[in-house]
């Protein structure tokens, strides 16, 4: 209280006057705001508050030096709607880290298949798998004959 006179004429409790009009501020400002908003930027809040109170109060006699907001109740409507905006968040996340893998792996077989699209590059494959093959204990092994040998050897034995 700055101005005690005033205090006590210009209304008739400027204790519970001054709790309804931070009352009906805070709902006000806080009404306004976003939940990120309220948790990353409480100090302006905060600043705002005060100075919307001290503006209604000054006249009365009172100064209002500081204001903090403590705690946040929220509606249960609006925790559930919190907790399935949240839930959407974490499954948009996944999608576009699925989606990133997904995009990396077509990017790895297209250059897989332009690698092997070169005769060369597709016989140094065979070779390697003959090698992976033959590093395995089986006592069979069967090895496949390119068709370009053989279809040579066809049309060699076909001329008269």
């Amino acid at each position: 209280v700055v101005d005690p006179q005033h205090a006590i004429l210009a209304v008739q409790d400027y204790l519970y006057s001054s709790s309804q009009i931070a009352q009906t501020t805070l709902r006000s400002v806080l009404g306004q705001s976003q939940l990120d908003e309220l948790l990353s930027k409480r100090e302006e809040i905060n600043v705002e508050l005060q100075r919307i109170i001290d503006q209604q109060t000054e006249p009365w006699g009172v100064k209002v030096s500081a204001v903090e907001v403590k705690n946040v109740d929220l509606p249960p409507e609006m925790l559930r709607a919190i907790a399935k905006q949240a839930e959407a968040e974490r499954e948009r996340r996944a999608k576009v880290i699925h989606a990133q893998g997904e995009f990396e792996a077509s990017q790895k077989l297209s250059e897989a298949a332009a690698i092997l699209s070169n005769p060369t590059a597709l016989q140094l494959r065979y070779l390697q798998t003959l090698v992976e093959v033959g590093a395995e204990k089986n006592s069979t092994i069967i090895f496949p004959f390119p068709i370009d040998i053989i279809s040579s050897f066809l049309q060699a034995g076909r001329k008269p």
